[in-house]
């Protein structure tokens, strides 16, 4: 673990300016302490072996005092440059990571593990409190304060510099083997509250299952030993922490000790002045001061360190790649050559080799069994998942492109997707955003007109003016209060909602009854008539009997080419209600 990670400060801007002043603070510590250190030892030598009284060291003793208060104003500042640091590189961090997170979308390492990037921006980044407010300072301290007192001892006492300047490295290298142990303690301590975070997240998920099934006690008694492990790896943790400041404090002990015989030996035998030996004694252990206190700090930065690491593991999970072409607006004609995605870590194609073309004003069907890649080949065409091989192509006018070419931002917002499950969110993420929020969460300066003509089409306008405000009733965040087939029909009417070149549909009726399917089916029907290109990932015959065409995807076998399409992969075109 790095004392000093160069990717904080190129994530976190805040950092460099409370170094600078930390390093100032720092300096003008070193200065005070030799200052001290003299004063010091001036008035114990005017005491006690010059017959001075309080007269004669007045003066000096109101100068020691002023830099009493002076040390004592530079650690109050450098705790108020601290938590101000600390607090603006923990937003910048979080900023950063969520934003990075929004960029690589739902193929992300926060799709795939959501509890534990919940848990490091939220109590992960709070570990750098420690950090900024004990670690970082006195780093500073321990790179300045030492130098300064071997200088000015050199030129007091050499035999007692070289004693400091060979025992104190024995410091820092003590503190590398310790943390080199404690990185794999507090890395167990992180995973265990991963863990503790994931699984927590999945019971409040599945409560209603767990119940149903009788096995929520389980699960209960599952995190109880999560939350146990994690106890105990943090004992952990804290007796390390001890162990080694007492080890830390046992070497330091020794070296001024070294030093203390060193001086009182010559100083019996006449080889040092009274007041050359009383200044080193006093000065010496201020050496090794900063070093010890940056070790008792060290555990407390190291959660932080162990946290920020991660954060930096996403921010440099490579973006995906995109290109600059922006279509012109207009009918837009979609093209596959032979589309293969393979997930990386995975020796198994999860889609091979599929082609067809989808023409504007046409619905197209995907079918096919579970697993076989419908919902990968939706994800394509968003340019959420990279190509393994082939390529799709985009047309509008006198422009076509690949997907990988487009401006992917411009690309997206002209399509209109629901995906396979819904979610309730609205524009400004708001915890309780009501229903016309919720609709429009596409197109935000949608008119409440247009989102009750999208609700009608998804066949849910009846239900929304039997609500308590109608259209402007707040909504769980997760859609609590809305049944699946309600969920699922204000997700269709958010894509529904506007005029998308690209409608994207991954089992739109998987949840409606009969009769609100036939509703569904029509407006789907309505919306390939205005010219738009409807891809539809179907499973019932209604939506496959209105169909235009007809792509059946089966799942690639595993020892199966990726740039070989499966002979059963085919594309065909149907008409009107037949197959």
């Amino acid at each position: 673990m790095k004392p000093l990670d160069p990717r904080l400060l190129r994530y976190a801007r805040s950092t460099r300016g409370f170094i600078a002043v930390a390093v100032v603070l720092g300096a003008v510590t070193a200065v005070l302490v030799i200052v001290q250190a003299r004063l010091l030892s001036d008035v114990i030598v005017s005491v006690s072996s010059d017959g001075g009284d309080w007269q004669d060291v007045r003066d000096t003793v109101a100068i020691l005092a002023a830099v009493f208060v002076v040390r004592a104003s530079i650690v109050w500042l450098s705790e108020v440059a601290a938590v101000r640091a600390s607090a603006s590189a923990k937003q910048e961090l979080r900023q950063a990571a969520m934003a990075h997170v929004i960029a690589l979308g739902p193929q992300g390492p926060a799709a795939a593990a959501p509890g534990e990037t919940a848990a490091l921006v939220t109590r992960g980044v709070d570990a750098l409190d420690g950090y900024y407010a004990r670690y970082l300072p006195q780093l500073m301290l321990a790179v300045i304060v030492p130098v300064a007192v071997l200088l000015t001892m050199w030129g007091q006492d050499i035999l007692s510099t070289v004693i400091v300047a060979v025992t104190i490295p024995l410091i820092p290298i003590f503190m590398v083997l310790i943390g080199l142990y404690t990185r794999s303690q507090v890395d167990r301590q992180w995973r265990t509250l991963s863990v503790l975070s994931g699984h927590f997240l999945d019971l409040v998920s599945g409560l209603p299952a767990l119940k149903a099934f009788g096995r929520a006690k389980t699960q209960a008694e599952a995190i109880r030993a999560i939350g146990d492990r994690y106890r105990s790896t943090t004992m952990g943790v804290l007796r390390v922490s001890f162990l080694s400041s007492l080890a830390l404090e046992l070497l330091a002990t020794l070296s001024v000790a070294l030093v203390a015989v060193s001086v009182g030996l010559r100083l019996a035998e006449g080889q040092i002045a009274y007041s050359v030996a009383l200044f080193v004694l006093i000065l010496a252990p201020e050496a090794y001061l900063p070093l010890r206190l940056l070790g008792q700090h060290f555990h407390a930065a190291a959660e932080g360190l162990g946290a920020a690491d991660r954060v930096f593991t996403i921010l440099e999970t490579p973006l995906p790649t995109g290109g600059s072409v922006r279509l012109p607006d207009g009918p837009v004609r979609l093209t596959l050559e032979d589309v293969a995605v393979t997930y990386p870590g995975r020796p198994r194609p999860a889609l091979g080799g599929v082609t067809f073309t989808a023409e504007p004003g046409t619905v197209t069907a995907i079918v096919g069994g579970s697993g076989g890649g419908k919902s990968t080949l939706i994800a394509a065409l968003l340019g959420f998942v990279p190509l393994s091989g082939g390529s799709v192509r985009a047309e509008a006018g006198d422009v076509s492109a690949p997907v990988d070419d487009l401006d992917l931002t411009a690309w997206r917002s002209r399509i209109a997707w629901l995906p396979q499950q819904s979610h309730v969110v609205d524009a400004d993420l708001t915890a309780t955003p009501t229903v016309l929020e919720a609709v429009t969460l596409r197109v935000p300066d949608a008119s409440p007109e247009l989102a009750w003509a999208a609700l009608t089409a998804a066949g849910l306008a009846d239900e929304v003016r039997a609500l308590p405000d109608g259209i402007d009733t707040p909504l769980a965040a997760d859609g609590s209060g809305l049944s699946i087939g309600q969920l699922q029909r204000l997700s269709l009417a958010r894509a529904l909602l506007g005029a998308a070149d690209v409608v994207l549909l991954d089992e739109p009726t998987a949840a409606l009854d009969p009769r609100t399917e036939d509703v569904v089916v029509e407006a789907i029907t309505q919306v390939a008539a205005r010219g738009a290109t409807v891809l539809v990932v179907a499973h019932r015959p209604a939506l496959v009997a209105v169909a235009h065409q007809l792509v059946r995807i089966e799942a690639p076998a595993a020892d199966d080419a990726v740039d070989e399409p499966p002979a059963s992969t085919a594309a065909g075109t149907i008409a009107g209600a037949g197959w």
